[in-house]
């Protein structure tokens, strides 16, 4: 993941995601929770409607 810039509160867009299981690069936008506990984020080619969605759970 690299390249996200902080557009709103918690919301971040134009970043860039590789896929590990195929070294595929999409484009990545994310959104953080209010408590900073979860990241939701969604990497698409073309439109975001046209993506796969994935949150991560932040460790203790």
């Amino acid at each position: 993941m690299s390249g996200l810039k902080n557009t709103d509160a918690n919301i971040y867009d134009h970043g860039k995601i590789t896929d590990p299981k195929n070294g595929k690069t999409y484009s990545f936008n994310a959104k953080l929770s209010p408590d900073g506990k979860t990241l939701s984020g969604r990497g698409y080619i073309g439109i975001s409607a046209l993506g796969r969605s994935q949150t991560w759970v932040r460790a203790n």
